[in-house]
């Protein structure tokens, strides 16, 4: 509407004007328009969780991890460069193959690739270049065997972790790609690790992916909108409603303050 009173209208013309709290789960084909409500939804004074600037980073895949460096958080060892000439020097950079690919628009293990020879990595890092695909490049930890770590963690602690193992002739451990999910006690390494990174991003609610690597728990990537189906139904937790009730928390201690400043 305006800078004093801006408003969101839903579609038919209601006006949204009495929400205290909206979880923003977006799809990463509308990662743009899905925090610009979010914005709006933030300007009207609205939780929104998480919030607009977290997403942003946290979808960024070379960012958020530029940002977990800076912070001291171990990742597999990351290449990136943009010209087709740089491609041996990319591939020398993470060790040599196998490798893997990883657009960074990708989710749910789609657009990446395991180039297990050198051949094969300089053909899948080209053909995306041709198609003007921002990629990264990242060495292949072969000791995970397949399986990686997915720790849900809401406001400062994981509250619940499945192990996700890719199924038989698959590298890739995402529930989405045919990955199974079974119950997984962390280290608190490994638990640390899992909460510093949603900190790092700003994330209320996170889905942080680890491997376990002989060096040590290695950060794969971060999630802002994890799924839910997958990690109940391994636990036998009820993430939403622990979702609902940080919230409310978050909400309560909003309204005390707001009450101290009004008196």
């Amino acid at each position: 509407k305006d800078a004093v009173e801006p408003e969101a209208h839903y579609r038919g013309g209601s006006i949204l004007d009495d929400l205290d709290a909206v979880i923003t789960r977006i799809r990463p084909s509308i990662t743009y328009y899905g925090c610009a409500l979010a914005r709006q939804f933030e300007s009207m004074s609205v939780l929104t969780v998480n919030n607009s600037t977290a997403i942003t980073q946290s979808r960024d895949k070379l960012y958020s991890l530029q940002l977990m460096l800076k912070s001291g958080i171990n990742i597999p060892t990351t290449g990136f460069a943009n010209s087709p000439i740089d491609t041996n020097d990319l591939i020398e950079m993470v060790g040599g193959a196998p490798l893997i690919v990883k657009l960074l628009e990708g989710s749910q293990g789609r657009g990446v690739v395991l180039a297990e020879t050198r051949k094969a990595a300089e053909s899948v890092i080209n053909a995306f270049k041709a198609l003007r695909a921002n990629l990264l490049v990242q060495e292949f930890v072969k000791e995970a065997d397949g399986k990686d770590l997915r720790c849900f963690v809401i406001d400062g602690k994981v509250v619940a972790s499945i192990q996700r193992e890719a199924a038989p002739g698959e590298f890739r451990a995402n529930l989405h790609q045919g990955g199974t999910a079974s119950v997984v006690k962390i280290t608190p390494s490994e638990r640390r690790l899992a909460v510093k990174a949603a900190k790092v991003l700003g994330l209320m609610i996170a889905g942080v992916d680890i491997i376990r690597s002989k060096n040590g728990p290695l950060l794969l990537e971060v999630n802002s909108s994890p799924g839910l189906e997958g990690i109940e139904a391994a636990t036998g937790k009820d993430i939403a409603g622990m979702m609902i009730a940080a919230i409310e928390k978050k909400l309560e201690w909003k309204r005390e303050l707001s009450g101290k400043r009004h008196k």
